[in-house]
């Protein structure tokens, strides 16, 4: 398998803080590894790191083959890089924007012009281009702000908290946008504070705290690795809840939890025959469900289960 992205052992300090305590990262070429940890976890720092803006303390980092620390030239070369926030010129256009980034990149005046309606094509951007971008909705202006970050046609995309502060509609449009980019054959790391976006996009998973990784894998595995699996039921008549409870204890041999306001009942199983179990003894007692299951925990449960936290909504983003 070819990485585009391999780091091992990376540290950096800041005086007495340590942001990265020995982080080892891999991302196979054309996937994405999302990389989830809380505030002041190191995400940030690791990007920088592999963008060639920080050197590491320690360790060693390659981008595309190319070693951060001695060739950064090369790596430039290959990347791209959308920040937290919009790095795009506000009182420009969007053409302006990107013909400006062009140039800086060395392309003459008319590949530039001629990239920069390419992209603005590409992001549904065409019939804003000549507005300014302080006129933009948030969804236009990070979807403008990955364009920049692709007028080099880089192989390497480092999203970093992309959609921090959009709305739903607008996350789910930037969402698309990244799954256009990876079945163009991209490489994307993305750090995000938002499991759900993580669950959506990664095909890897990396979680980080307090500097260090403390798990990896696929959002499966990592499911699959934090709990197992929950059995769940919700009756269609609440007065059969308690009967239930009986069904789920008999089956399982342990106490079910029970969500009044829900209506559901749910217990943890290592056997997924449980629900086949399940079906004929609550058909048996002629009980009927409007919800029954086998579920996975979620990207919370998970995180929740390794870092003993929920994920804190990210600093600006809607309630």
């Amino acid at each position: 398998m070819s990485y585009a992205i391999e780091a091992e052992g990376l540290v950096k300090r800041f005086g007495s803080t340590v942001a990265l305590n020995g982080v080892d990262l891999a991302v196979p070429t054309g996937k994405v590894l999302g990389v989830l940890g809380p505030n002041g976890a190191g995400k940030t720092t690791a990007v920088r790191v592999l963008a060639t803006l920080l050197r590491a303390d320690e360790g060693w980092a390659r981008v595309g083959g190319y070693d951060v620390a001695t060739q950064q030239n090369s790596v430039r070369s290959l990347i791209g890089l959308t920040g937290q926030y919009a790095s795009i010129d506000e009182d420009l256009s969007g053409t302006e924007n990107l013909v400006l980034l062009g140039k800086l990149l060395g392309l003459s005046k008319a590949n530039a012009k001629a990239r920069a309606a390419e992209l603005l094509a590409k992001f549904e951007l065409t019939d804003a281009a000549g507005r300014a971008i302080k006129t933009y909705s948030g969804g236009m202006r990070r979807r403008a702000d990955l364009a920049a970050s692709l007028v080099g046609r880089p192989d390497v995309l480092y999203l970093d908290e992309p959609t921090t502060g959009l709305d739903p509609h607008s996350r789910n449009e930037v969402w698309s946008t990244v799954r256009g980019l990876v079945d163009d054959g991209v490489t994307v790391l993305l750090t995000t504070q938002y499991l759900e976006e993580a669950d959506q996009l990664a095909d890897l998973i990396t979680v980080i705290d307090h500097g260090k990784v403390i798990a990896s894998g696929s959002p499966h595995e990592l499911k699959r690795r934090t709990g197992g699996q929950s059995l769940q039921v919700r009756p269609t008549v609440a007065a059969d809840t308690a009967a239930v409870a009986t069904i789920l204890r008999d089956l399982t041999g342990t106490e079910p939890q029970v969500d009044a306001d829900a209506g559901l009942l749910s217990t943890a199983v290592d056997n997924p025959l449980l629900l086949s179990a399940l079906v004929r003894k609550l058909d048996e007692a002629g009980i009927t469900a409007d919800e029954l299951g086998l579920r996975l925990p979620s990207l919370d449960e998970v995180f929740l289960s390794l870092t003993g936290r929920t994920t804190p909504i990210p600093e600006g983003s809607p309630a």
